[in-house]
């Protein structure tokens, strides 16, 4: 069976499991050939089981078993919420899937550019698997191109770029934008990755990429008009919290370290954003807003 099936089967599975909560094996086939997933093939309980496997190892989702009813559920359904590499790739699949069956209506899909630089992608992935250095050349905009040793700790994904995050020889952390990158080989010297060293903690007080030692603070913003609804629905952080609402707008509070990567999501909303905490972060903000309305 061709790969791109198996996965749809996979995400069957897992999307009818969401949806139903609890199903038995009986339940489970009659909807798989309800829905036609298999070109009318019923679903045997050792491919069943196979596909339970892949699934833990390919998104860390736990199909379990309820011994009382003998129904399947998804017994870890918080890792469909988290920003995991398995949430993200289980995502990718299933638009991936719903894509496939649109051909048809293919000119009536609008999308956004693919993520660039993604021909590095799987040189990085090995040399992280590998624990190998990497050699490459790079080019920053208005700079001189150069070559550099690094080792490779993580990959991350922000605004359609995928970065990397790797520590040099003079033991800083840097990030690469793959789609700066004008080179990229492996080489034969393996580096020692830290133990405790977790990307997610790494990146934990921060919003994308930019990681400049900028002071933590507390922020607060109003969110006028449409834009409450937006920050509800689509977080810009973690740490994310509201703290009251009326007809007209909204506060919410980030304790994060307000990098410009912060700062330009806030003013790509434009008048629907408004900084109230802390007062020096807040005239930051209306200086930017100065100098923007300088150039018209």
């Amino acid at each position: 069976m061709k790969p791109a099936k198996i996965f749809r089967q996979y995400i069957w599975i897992i999307n009818t499991l969401k949806a139903y909560r609890r199903l038995s094996f009986e339940q489970l086939c009659a909807k798989w050939i309800s829905d036609d997933v298999a070109e009318g093939n019923p679903l045997q309980r050792s491919s069943f089981n196979r596909h339970r496997d892949a699934i833990l190892d390919m998104f860390g989702i736990i199909i379990d078993c309820e011994p009382r009813t003998y129904k399947y559920y998804i017994s870890n359904p918080e890792v469909l919420s988290d920003d995991s590499i398995g949430r993200w790739l289980f995502s990718t699949l299933a638009v991936h899937g719903v894509l496939a069956d649109s051909a048809a209506v293919k000119e009536r899909l609008v999308l956004e550019s693919v993520p660039t630089g993604e021909q590095y992608l799987d040189i990085i992935i090995r040399a992280i698997r590998s624990d190998r250095r990497l050699r490459l050349g790079y080019q920053k905009f208005n700079a001189e191109g150069y070559v550099k040793t690094v080792c490779p700790y993580a990959l991350k994904l922000f605004h359609q770029r995928w970065y990397m995050l790797a520590r040099n020889d003079d033991g800083q952390m840097r990030i690469y934008a793959l789609d700066r990158m004008t080179s990229l080989e492996t080489t034969e010297e393996t580096f020692e990755m830290p133990a405790d060293f977790s990307p997610q903690a790494y990146f934990s007080e921060y919003f994308g990429v930019l990681t400049d030692g900028t002071p933590m603070a507390h922020v607060v913003i109003r969110a006028h008009k449409w834009t409450p609804n937006y920050l509800r629905t689509l977080p810009l952080h973690h740490s994310q919290r509201e703290l009251q609402s009326t007809d007209s707008y909204t506060d919410f509070s980030f304790d994060i370290r307000p990098t410009s990567d912060f700062l330009g999501q806030l003013l790509s909303q434009g008048s629907g954003i408004e900084v109230l905490e802390p007062a020096e972060l807040r005239q930051k903000m209306r200086d930017l807003l100065a100098e923007s309305l300088k150039r018209y």
